[in-house]
Parts: C-alpha cells; structure tokens; sequence
C-alpha cells in the first residue's frame, strides 16, 4: 500500500517542508541537498509511494540501504525536506502526489515546491512564485514577485501543485530561471536566499553553492574554448552540391 512511513516520532509543528525532485537544472535538489547538509538534517522518513522505482540507495561510509525518495527534518527549525535520488515516471506522477500531498496535510505542513525554467541568463536568475490555498498572502509577504508571463510546470511537480489546487490547500511553487543542460547552483542558490529562508525563517549559508557556480562556470569556458579549437575536425554538417 502506498504511503509515507515515519521513523522519527519527535513532533513538528506546522512545519515548513521544502520538495527536491530532479528537474531542469536540478535546481531543487540541489537546494535540499544543501539544506539537508548544511543543518545536518534527520532523516525523518520513508516514501513508499506509486510511481517510485524499486532501487536500493547506499552512501559512502554507510553500509545502510535506504529507499530512493527520502523526506529528513530539523525539529529545531520546524523544517522538513524532501530528498531524491530518482526522477519520478511522468505516467506515475499522479498518484505519487496523491501519495505525498495526503501525508503533507496531514503534517499541517507548508509545501514549497521548486521548479527551473529553461532560460539563457543574463546576470542573477529571475525568480518569481505561485500560490494555491491562501499561501498567496506569503508571496505579498515577503516580497517575491508574481509571474512576468503564462506558463504551466509539468511533472510531478506540476502534479503535486495540481493536487494542493484541487484540494484548496496552501501551497507554495517557487520557479527559477535556470540552465537546462547543467547543473545550476547559482539559481539553487536564489531559490534558498530569495524564497525558501525568508518564507520557512531560516538562515542558511550558501558559499559553498558560490563555489559550485563558479566551477561549472569554468568548466563550461574550457569546453567551449575546446570544441573551438577543434575546428575542422569538429562534427559538422555542409553542403557538397552536385558538380
């Protein structure tokens, strides 16, 4: 049967719980992780939802076999987060947030849900936030901006906003300009210094997400500098024409 199994039975009360299912940029785990990390978070429970592959997950110097989707707390900051370390199938998107958003409720928690729009930046990522419930009043709050333009998030993301819409609960969704052929640690980082810490009344230090940007920006450079010193012996595409 499908459900959340707890493993911690300290109580939290009305927590803030931040979602980090991959996505464009991975800009969402990339977040959790950090927060996971940086406050050395509990892990709190198990997610033996729909639409989750059967894979055992190990970490280094841990013998201990863990499922794939994890959700691990801060009782000290009322904050819970969501960890994965798979995709969720789009076919089975639906009853995973089915799955989630029941135990979510019944937390009493705030969801943040976080997603990346592809986009070519040009100086900080732009960042803008969606309610559903009454969450809108947060957004006015804390001064984050509503949408520049229509646009939808699809996924199981998408589908967990569609779940907090159709069941008239708060929720929030965070949407984050955001590279969409590498990691983006740069608008990781805005979505924890310009939405999550404010909202969820945290502090958390993000040089190390500095650090990353800056590695992937260089990395990046060599490789455009390499695929140009290739020149001719590039994989390229010309007309021959016919003599």
């Amino acid at each position: 049967m499908a459900h959340v199994e707890v493993h911690d039975d300290r109580p939290l009360e009305s927590p803030v719980l931040i979602e980090g299912l991959p996505g464009v940029g991975l800009v969402g785990k990339i977040a959790t992780d950090h927060l996971v990390d940086t406050f050395d978070m509990s892990y709190y429970a198990s997610c033996r939802c729909e639409g989750l592959p059967d894979v055992a997950v190990y970490h280094e110097g841990d013998p201990t076999v863990e499922p794939p989707v994890r959700i691990y707390a801060d009782h000290e900051r009322d904050l819970l987060a969501l960890q994965s370390d798979v995709p969720v199938s789009p076919s089975e998107a639906t009853e995973f947030a089915a799955c989630l958003s029941g135990w979510i409720d019944e937390q009493d928690a705030l969801p943040l849900y976080l997603s990346g729009l592809p986009a070519e930046k040009d100086g900080p990522p732009n960042l803008h936030g969606i309610a559903t419930g009454e969450a809108g009043d947060l957004l006015e709050e804390y001064d984050i901006p509503a949408p520049p333009q229509s646009g939808l998030i699809s996924g199981p993301t998408g589908n967990l906003l569609s779940r907090a819409e159709q069941d008239d609960v708060d929720g929030l969704g965070f949407v984050v300009e955001s590279n969409a052929q590498f990691p983006d640690p740069e608008a990781a980082r805005t979505l924890l210094v310009d939405a999550i810490a404010p909202v969820a009344g945290i502090d958390v230090d993000t040089q190390k997400l500095v650090d990353q940007a800056e590695e992937i920006a260089q990395a990046r450079q060599q490789l455009a500098q390499q695929m140009g010193q290739a020149g001719d012996e590039s994989s390229q595409a010309q007309p021959i024409g016919f003599q």
